[in-house]
């Protein structure tokens, strides 16, 4: 496997804002109310999928009759009122490590299975949006993660080898994923720990941003 590096691809919930905490926490609020058992199970094998797959996952998990659109307009408004109030959770160390991929010279593109308009957006609020030279949203993949469609998708449109690319993940199905797309998975892990598949399919399991931004360095290097 070639040691080059030509491209870096960020997920961007979980890795450059802490969203998927601030989300299990309103999912708890929501399922107290409810009586929805075991929530956070629930919603540890959503993350990483996109809306349809995770609608799927709560309806398997608490029936058809659940009023799935109507709890996630509940958790949309009571995440953005949040939002409103203590800014936009960014994780420790994406500045740094965007500005020094920047500076390097090196593309960089963001792959989530976020819609596209609510990725640009949360973007653009955040100020990161211009690091980034594509941006590709979940629903602009037929196959959502651990599917490599997204990965794929953003190399192409940056004219990137899957095999020279890194790709900066923190759940188990996007390092599925980026290493289906023949990519450099590099874990940066959130809520979900690091367990023995990903430490066979990730080239590196960071603590944060910090020292994944030490370890590109080094691939780069090379």
């Amino acid at each position: 496997m070639s040691a080059k590096i030509s491209a870096v691809v960020f997920d961007m919930d979980g890795v450059i804002f802490d969203t998927e905490r601030l989300s299990l926490e309103c999912w708890k609020l929501l399922a107290d109310r409810e009586g929805l058992e075991d929530i956070e199970e629930v919603c540890k094998r959503c993350i990483g999928r996109t809306t349809p797959e995770s609608i799927v996952i709560l309806r398997e998990a608490y029936g058809e009759g659940l009023d799935v659109a109507g709890l996630r307009a509940e958790l949309s408004a009571m995440m953005h009122k949040t939002i409103a109030e203590r800014g936009m959770p960014i994780k420790t160390g994406v500045r740094e490590i965007l500005d020094f991929l920047k500076e390097s010279g090196v593309p960089t593109a963001l792959a989530s299975s976020t819609r596209y308009v609510t990725v640009t957006s949360q973007l653009g609020e955040a100020g990161f949006l211009d690091y980034f030279s594509v941006v590709v949203g979940g629903d602009m993949a037929e196959h959502g993660k651990p599917a490599p469609d997204i990965y794929l998708a953003a190399c192409e449109k940056l004219g990137a080898d899957p095999a020279e690319a890194i790709a900066v993940e923190d759940s188990y199905n996007g390092i599925r994923a980026a290493h289906a797309a023949g990519m450099k998975p590099v874990m940066v892990p959130d809520i979900l720990p690091p367990d023995d598949e990903m430490r066979e399919k990730a080239v590196h399991i960071c603590r944060d941003l910090h020292e994944a931004r030490k370890v590109i360095a080094e691939m780069l290097a090379q």
